[in-house]
């Protein structure tokens, strides 16, 4: 009987742990916040075809998934069995296979929620599965992710989003990137291995094809000496980083391309408000002071509408490392171009920013494992400004620039001209790129419907290496059909030799022809595909934000038009803009200090205070982050280096343009040494100690010798020097331009007189035929 009872207390407790065994795995299964890894994986099928599923990595399996939304089950992998190696290949990107040892199935008969039969796809191996990931760094990472779910199945990693798919661990090689910015604090450990993690993919980005395995190995098994010497020095400044929490957008509005999202037909309850405003107006006149109706208006603030322009900023980051400058002019032409068809439905325009009013965001970028930050301020209101800043050292880029917003009515029309320019910068190139903005024309305000269309000619022009290219937006013609809305040509020129042409439409297909080959090829074409594929932007909790952030101080007005609410929605408005106004009375005539940018006093250029243009440097720089809208770089050394001034050379430029100008001015020699800029940061005391020499020269009169911490001075005065000429040459070439165009439209002025004149010969003599012959 002792026998029979123990035998069933056995079978007792072995159906305990297999039911405890199965509710944990289904536990594991059915919670969606309990993932190791999750993302895109190419899959080689039985007929040695590859197809891009989802994978879903948790403790003891691996579940696959036709799209992100893990509705259509294609299978699921149990792990306990499987064995996992590397699978060289000749193709790009990285594989390695996962397979039973003895030749058995690694299928499970049912799906996570008791599916049967899968999602119809290629037919897979039973036995094992070769996988293709996009970069080496994500295969690695995918492996290491596996070999821990194989060695210990109760491991699980709950995401930052409950409820939700974890997103955040769609591109692998970002991690570090990610536990930056959605953690308001790190710890020491934290950064220390984000350090790690950091030091690990420094040379695996994913532009880079350089790296190989060995390479891999080493970077990850870093000694334990030399981890000891580096954590002492940066003990104390790591525990005390912050960074700006970021979250990931939800919400976002976009219209489709054509015309017809482009005209909006004006209500009845709304004709009259359009009617009071028209009355104030007449034919040119500026538009900046006038207060506009809440029916017209796009929910989002000026300045966030400006950061349209980089979700597409991974074209910079490929134009960057092209070693062609035709290829870097042609890359950054592609990303100008997809700026432009993301548009809000119908005719809207976004708010008048209200002054000192900032905006900040940011884009994470899966393949090189870096983030580009955009901050934008506010900086004047009449007239007003808007000055923004972009960057991302890592990928060698940065962006910087200010908008004058201005708008005219002409009666059954109005135009609003974006009066500016942006300068493009590669850090390691010291290529500069000049790039201006074409204008929003509005018509049928009186009647008609109302359309809104984009207009003018602009440039982007490049000093260094003569690259320009040239793009016209057409407005559509009196007498025109579908086809010609939206309309955009434009060429690429070295210096005045043609390289190719430009045609289409700016929110559809755009096609390129090369001159010398004649191949005509789609350009950019904003297909859904691509739009899927954008780089998500990152916006600040609306908890986290200041009180004079966009998102926090429209979000009355927002939520108001959001539910249509317009009476409600003039009221938030008007509360807003009357503060406005009592700010500006409190102000007085003394001038705004804006708190992110300053303008330089001789090209009247707004320039971002903390601009730090020097070059990534993979050995020195770890992260770059952003706290407060101060974009910021952590240094191997402990140190945040942030600059004051644009960039060496844009400085260097300016200190030479005043010299001249202060020669041109005064007839009386002065001393052929540079005024010496007396701004100066942390770590840039050797530079203070120079200006302090030399204004003790200049008072003593007496000759000073130059050292060699004086020579880095004197090579950027002499390259100042150069660019100063190349300059003047470049305008003595436009100029010479400007001359051939004039007479050459005198030249074709005359030759329409002369075939207006021939007409009327031929009319009176016609005439005259018809009167004898009548």
């Amino acid at each position: 009987m002792a026998k029979k009872e123990s035998l069933k207390v056995q079978k007792k407790n072995y159906r305990q742990e297999k039911k405890r065994a199965a509710k944990e795995l289904f536990s594991a299964l059915k919670d969606p916040s309990v993932v190791i890894m999750a993302n895109w994986l190419k899959i080689r099928g039985s007929l040695k075809s590859w197809t891009k599923l989802w994978c879903v990595l948790k403790p003891g399996v691996l579940l696959i998934f036709k799209t992100p939304k893990v509705d259509h089950w294609v299978g699921t992998t149990l792990l306990n069995a499987c064995k996992l190696i590397e699978r060289p290949s000749k193709k790009d990107g990285f594989c390695f296979k996962l397979y039973h040892p003895l030749d058995k199935s690694i299928w499970a008969m049912k799906g996570p929620k008791g599916e049967n039969v899968g999602s119809f796809t290629q037919p897979l191996p039973s036995s094992h599965l070769i996988f293709r990931a996009a970069s080496e760094s994500d295969g690695r990472c995918w492996m290491d992710a596996i070999e821990l779910a194989l060695s210990c199945s109760s491991l699980y990693k709950l995401s930052s989003k409950q409820g939700k798919d974890v997103d955040l661990c769609c591109s692998s090689n970002s991690s570090h990137i990610l536990n930056l910015l959605q953690s308001s604090t790190l710890s020491h450990q934290e950064l220390f291995q984000m350090t790690e993690s950091g030091n690990h993919h420094m040379e695996n980005d994913g532009y880079s094809d350089k790296s190989d395995c060995g390479a891999n190995e080493s970077s990850r098994r870093v000694t334990e000496e030399s981890d000891t010497d580096q954590s002492e020095t940066q003990k104390d400044v790591l525990i005390e980083l912050q960074a700006t929490s970021y979250v990931e957008q939800g919400r976002e509005e976009m219209a489709e391309a054509g015309v017809a999202c482009q005209t909006e037909t004006v209500s009845e309850e709304n004709k009259g408000l359009m009617w009071t405003m028209l009355k104030q107006l007449r034919p040119g006149m500026d538009l900046s002071r006038v207060v506009l109706p809440t029916f017209i208006l796009e929910p989002r603030s000026f300045l966030d509408k400006l950061s349209d322009y980089y979700y597409h900023a991974d074209f910079l980051s490929q134009a960057s490392v092209e070693e062609s400058a035709y290829s870097r002019m042609k890359q950054v032409l592609r990303w100008y171009l997809s700026g432009f068809y993301k548009k809000p439905k119908g005719l809207k325009k976004p708010y008048n920013p209200i002054l000192g009013e900032t905006f900040r965001c940011c884009w994470l970028h899966p393949e090189t494992d870096s983030c580009t930050f955009y901050v934008a301020e506010q900086v004047s209101h009449h007239p007003p400004v808007s000055a923004f800043y972009v960057c991302n050292k890592k990928d060698g880029f940065c962006v910087s620039g200010s908008i004058l917003a201005k708008s005219k009515f002409y009666g059954n029309s109005l135009s609003a001209i974006l009066d500016g320019k942006a300068m493009l910068f590669f850090l390691k190139r010291d290529e500069e790129y000049i790039i201006t903005m074409p204008y929003a024309h509005c018509r049928g305000i009186l009647y008609g419907t109302m359309t809104m269309e984009l207009g003018g000619k602009v440039t982007i022009e490049c000093e260094k290496t003569k690259y320009t290219a040239e793009l016209e937006f057409k407005l559509k013609p009196f007498l025109c059909i579908s086809s010609s809305v939206n309309m955009i040509s434009g060429r690429i020129l070295l210096g005045d030799e043609l390289q190719a042409t430009i045609d289409g439409h700016w929110d559809g297909e755009v096609f390129l022809c090369e001159k010398k080959s004649g191949d005509r090829n789609v350009f950019w074409s904003p297909t859904p595909e691509v739009r899927r594929q954008r780089l998500k932007r990152q916006v600040v909790h609306l908890g986290d934000q200041g009180e004079f952030e966009s998102e926090r101080l429209w979000l009355h007005v927002t939520n108001a038009i959001i539910s249509k609410d317009q009476h409600k929605a003039t009221q938030e408005k008007f509360i807003l803009e009357e503060a406005q106004r009592q700010a500006a009375r409190d102000q007085g005539d003394r001038e705004w200090t804006p708190r992110l940018f300053r303008k330089d006093p001789i090209s009247q250029d707004w320039l971002y205070k903390y601009a730090d243009t020097n070059p990534w440097d993979s050995q020195m720089n770890l992260v770059e982050f952003e706290k407060d809208g101060v974009i910021q770089t952590l240094g191997t050394d402990g140190r945040r280096h942030n600059g004051i001034s644009y960039s060496k050379k844009w400085a260097t430029k300016q200190k030479t343009d005043c010299k001249r100008r202060k020669t041109s001015q005064n007839t009386e020699s002065s001393s052929s040494t540079p005024e010496p800029s007396h701004e100066s940061s942390d770590n840039e005391s050797r530079n203070t100690g120079i200006a302090v020499k030399q204004r003790g020269c200049r008072s003593s009169g007496t000759k000073c010798i130059k050292e060699e911490s004086d020579m880095p001075d004197i090579e950027a005065t002499v390259a100042s020097i150069q660019r100063t000429q190349l300059e003047m040459q470049r305008n003595l070439n436009a100029l010479t331009r400007q001359v051939i165009q004039r007479r050459n439209s005198w030249d074709n002025f005359i030759l329409n007189c002369r075939y207006w004149f021939i007409i009327c010969v031929l009319l009176v003599f016609q005439l005259f035929i018809n009167y004898i012959f009548k």
